[in-house]
């Protein structure tokens, strides 16, 4: 079921083990950082463990960080058949299934939140709490012009960053195509979710967006409102800007530090 790689090092002495397990027709990759009370992060679209969350990961404290890539996304294959939240939310509770954590707070960033609220109503046994990350659950919530591009979109318009970071990690360009129709056709088909899937979240919850965000604030609000148990955090930064990720040319270094202590500050509560 689970196969784990020997432990290496990367950047910055953060010691990783590395790992795939087989799920409902992937084979999924993890990898496990430090000890503590299981973390878990998941990633935007498009995107990598490393693209999202590279420059975040060793900045945490006393926890242990599980990032995942989700189907198609990396070195995770694909099943052959469309993505769509509810199973990447299903496909991460196997993980943590068969890696015996029986309960981890959940992190997701961008398309990683979606799935993140999808984790916190399909499986609310295995989650604690969890912190969405410029997400959003209707068409409304985003900036003007999001969807008509989003219909427009070809691979060619996939940010080379997103591409070299992929290619990274693996250098199928099948893979990558296969990830980027993927994604869009999960956007460009995306129906708005009903309230009652965010009043029914009972972890307790922490929002984060940016004031310059995909999504507005407004929309971020709107959620902070049907969450029951839910705190909000409204950031000068644009869309992943505040985590360093992988776009961003320039990162704030005292963004990422201020992120990662209000992650840490409301999972210590």
């Amino acid at each position: 079921m689970e196969k784990n790689n020997e432990s290496v090092n990367v950047k910055d002495t953060a010691e990783v083990k590395t790992g795939y397990s087989d799920i409902d027709g992937i084979r999924m990759y993890y990898e496990i950082y430090g000890h503590g009370k299981p973390l878990v992060l998941i990633h935007g679209g498009g995107s990598t463990i490393q693209s999202t969350f590279g420059r975040i990961i060793p900045l945490f404290e006393g926890r242990q960080i599980i990032g995942v890539e989700l189907q198609a996304h990396g070195r995770t294959s694909d099943r052959g058949k469309p993505s769509s939240f509810e199973q990447d939310a299903d496909d991460v509770a196997a993980l943590l299934k068969n890696l015996n954590i029986s309960k981890a707070d959940i992190f997701g960033f961008s398309n990683g939140g979606n799935t993140t609220m999808q984790m916190a109503v399909r499986h609310p046994g295995l989650v604690n709490r969890i912190i969405i990350a410029s997400s959003f659950y209707k068409r409304e919530g985003m900036i003007a012009g999001f969807w008509e591009g989003m219909n427009k979109s070809t691979f060619d318009d996939m940010p080379a960053d997103l591409k070299t970071a992929f290619l990274k990690v693996n250098p199928d360009t099948n893979a990558l195509h296969t990830m980027y129709e993927r994604d869009a056709t999960r956007m460009q088909n995306f129906k708005d979710w009903d309230d009652g899937v965010l009043k029914s979240i009972k972890a307790k919850s922490l929002i984060i967006c940016g004031d310059k965000d995909v999504n507005t604030v407004e929309h971020a609000v709107a959620m902070y409102r049907l969450i029951p148990q839910c705190e909000l955090a409204v950031i000068p930064a644009g869309h992943g800007t505040y985590l360093g990720e992988v776009m961003e040319k320039n990162p704030a270094s005292y963004q990422e530090n201020f992120v990662v202590k209000l992650v840490q500050d409301f999972l210590d509560k």
